[in-house]
């Protein structure tokens, strides 16, 4: 069994104790348990959403899928080292702010921007190679190259 199934199991288990002890808790006189009767209901309430969240693997209660768009793009740009190291000659250090601004800009770039751009500056790969690699044109590659380097410019 897998880790994700045992706690979809957990948390089953632990709504369904939930909701036997706010039974419990209705068979007693409300004013008294009114406050426990209202945290239980938001437990309960909480168990409801994480289960739906991890069956289905979607945030529940969004609309139109917002909660994925762009997660792809975005899940590249997690990784603050995506910048190589340079070479030993001559040590540079970029702080975690100047890495976040560099990943805000390279944020603004479309999804085909990004790559093209990434493989050409960060890879070194030639605009040849790109095309290659992506099935694309050497010019439509240069062209997202050009329109990226325009943007990042205009961002510095």
């Amino acid at each position: 069994m897998t880790w994700v199934k045992e706690r979809k199991r957990e948390y089953a288990a632990g709504k369904r104790q939930l909701e036997q002890y706010r039974d419990k808790l209705l068979t007693v006189d409300p004013e008294e348990v009114a406050e426990e009767l209202t945290i239980v209901e938001g437990m309960i309430a909480d168990m409801n959403y994480s289960l739906e969240w991890m069956r289905t693997g979607r945030q529940p209660n969004t609309r139109r899928g917002v909660d994925i768009k762009d997660a792809y793009k975005r899940s590249i740009l997690m990784d603050m080292d995506l910048m190589p190291t340079p070479e030993p000659e001559e040590e540079i250090t970029i702080t975690i702010t100047q890495k976040q601004a560099a990943v805000r800009i390279l944020m603004k770039l479309s999804p085909r921007e990004l790559e093209c751009y990434l493989l050409n500056m960060s890879n070194g790969l030639s605009e040849r190679a790109i095309a290659k690699e992506l099935k694309l044109s050497r010019t439509t590659v240069q062209k997202n190259i050009q329109r990226a380097k325009s943007k990042v410019l205009q961002e510095v």
